[in-house]
């Protein structure tokens, strides 16, 4: 039998929580400020890390706002997506659902258009180099106004062929979703999926919120929702997805210590949790050092494991026949690996 490490890094995955500027490696981060000619405030690629220091949500967006100013070419967020899908490819994953947030570059000057062509480009690089399938989800940013959102999904429009669903991410502290429950109607509307951050920073409330007045079909993080007995049952019943990230709740304190973390309770309380990276170079791993990290923390089975991974793949936005070829991809891997221990 392969050693846990290994286990977890050959598991067939989908990752559904992922920022795909939250990928900006500092390495990558230097190279597209010389190509572009883009001062940036620091001297070195140590001193970025060591600037990867965060106490609470607001202290990292600073940062990865400033970060996210070196991408201004069609070429720079090819770039980015295509690092990103060989480094997840690593990882076992087989289908990711990534995260671009549009506003943040669109008042900047840079058009839609050039964001969303190069991550399109990696994408289909990433299919067939990698034989990952990926999808596109557009985040509003919650901290700006309902209006800019709106702007926003109109930019989109010529593109909805391409785009799979929609998100709420930023600031979530003051930014509760009923801010956006009529754009969200609007994107339903339009045909797409809807997906939103609640319940990282935000009370319980804004997770019923996303629920009864955003109707996702997907919560993001999701954590504070165990301090509602009630509404921790309804999400077990409902299916309803979460998309965790341990190592991002570890580096924005919303846990302590990842002994702390919360992943086998969910488990236990019959909630869909899946296991993600969020914005794995400022939070210190990609998906599959999350799977270690909170394994290593909780005492995690492989059969934990291996639900975690069932969750990924049930929770995505595939068809039912693209799940089903997974799940049985997912199968025959723990088939063999469970012959190799026999």
């Amino acid at each position: 039998m392969p050693d846990l490490d290994s286990f977890i890094a050959g598991l067939p995955k989908a990752e559904l929580h992922l920022h795909i500027e939250g990928s900006l490696e500092p390495e990558l981060m230097f190279a597209l400020a010389s190509r572009n000619g883009v001062a940036i405030p620091f001297a070195s690629v140590e001193e970025v890390r060591a600037a990867y220091s965060f106490t609470r949500l607001q202290d990292f967006l600073d940062i990865y706002y400033q970060g996210a100013n070196v991408l201004l070419t069609q070429q720079d967020f090819h770039d980015l997506g295509s690092a990103y899908f060989a480094r997840a490819a690593a990882d076992g994953v087989v289908h990711a659902e990534i995260m671009f947030d549009p506003q943040t570059h669109t008042a900047r000057g840079i058009p839609f258009g050039t964001v969303i062509g190069g991550l399109l480009a990696a994408m289909e690089e990433a299919e067939v180099r990698h034989g990952m399938t990926s999808r596109l989800i557009l985040c509003f940013l919650r901290h700006l106004d309902e209006e800019d959102a709106f702007r926003t999904l109109a930019d989109a429009k010529p593109w909805l062929d391409r785009i799979t669903a929609v998100g709420l991410d930023s600031s979530e502290n003051g930014h509760p979703p009923s801010k956006f429950a009529r754009v969200f109607a609007e994107a339903r509307r339009l045909g797409l999926r809807l997906v939103a951050h609640a319940g990282e920073e935000g009370p319980p409330a804004y997770v019923r919120e996303a629920l009864d007045l955003l109707a996702i079909d997907r919560l993001d993080h999701g954590n504070r929702s165990l301090e509602d007995p009630v509404l921790t049952a309804r999400l077990a019943r409902e299916g309803m997805t979460l998309t965790v990230c341990p190592l991002s709740n570890l580096k924005l304190c919303v846990v302590n210590d990842m002994a702390d973390h919360p992943i086998d309770r969910m488990l236990r309380e019959g909630l869909r949790a899946t296991i993600n990276s969020d914005d794995p170079a400022y939070f210190g791993g990609y998906v599959a050092d999350n799977y270690r990290a909170a394994a290593a923390a909780r005492d995690l089975s492989r059969s934990d494991l291996a639900t975690l991974a069932r969750n990924s793949l049930l929770g995505s936005f595939l068809s039912d026949a693209e799940v089903a070829a997974h799940l049985a991809r997912l199968d025959a891997y723990l088939a063999d690996t469970l012959a190799e221990a026999a």
